[in-house]
């Protein structure tokens, strides 16, 4: 394959792809893209979503494709020589370890070869980017977990997961902005609403933020 590409999706969106690999540079350049898609403003658009790979982009069906593609393509050579870090906040979430909040703290400890305060100061002594929402409404990626506490999910899910946990599922963190299901292991839960149905943007975070983790 060759990147980036533009292809169609369906008869009112573009998918534009940056590349297949799974990491925090290619995600940055992805919300630098969006960022400049949604200041160029282009018209008929309706809506940017970010990927870890690729901004889908959709736009009004009634009109022409092929003026949004230009503009893509001509943004995807500005994006060349713009810097590859996003303007995102920095939002400071503070959370609880462990105990009920966090269950599978003692079980990333064991299989990290690590106590349950070393797992806890590791994981909140970084800064983490939002690669994206999904799975669940509101439900945030983050990439930039230490390597030493990548952890399998859970061999069954949760039938319940409570809105604030954090968890561990590989070599990621995940934020349930809601009470969903879920697999992730869970070693905490902040006690910052990330929910709030009556803001014009209900979910806290957005996809293009950074994320750090405040022990309280």
């Amino acid at each position: 394959m060759t990147y980036p590409r533009i292809l169609p999706v369906g008869e009112g969106a573009f998918s534009v792809e940056l590349g297949d690999t799974l990491d925090a540079a290619l995600n940055a350049r992805v919300h630098v893209l969006d960022q400049l898609v949604r200041a160029a403003a282009p018209p008929g658009l309706l809506e940017t979503v970010p990927t870890y790979r690729a901004l889908l982009v959709r736009y009004d069906p009634l009109q022409e494709s092929a003026p949004l593609e230009a503009t893509l393509r001509a943004l995807l050579e500005q994006l060349a020589a713009t810097a590859s870090r996003p303007a995102g906040r920095l939002m400071e979430l503070p959370v609880h370890y462990g105990g009920e909040d966090g269950p599978d703290l003692p079980e990333v400890a064991h299989y990290c070869a690590l106590t349950p305060k070393e797992v806890v100061r590791r994981h909140s002594a970084v800064t983490y980017q939002v690669a994206m929402l999904g799975f669940a409404p509101g439900f945030t990626y983050l990439l930039g977990l230490p390597p030493e506490l990548a952890t399998p999910r859970l061999a069954t899910p949760r039938t319940r997961v409570a809105a604030g946990s954090v968890g561990i599922a590989g070599a990621q963190t995940g934020l349930y902005a809601l009470a969903t299901p879920g697999g992730w292991r869970l070693i905490g839960r902040t006690t910052v609403t990330l929910f709030d149905a009556q803001q014009a943007e209900p979910f806290l975070v957005q996809a293009g933020d950074y994320v750090r983790f405040v022990p309280v």
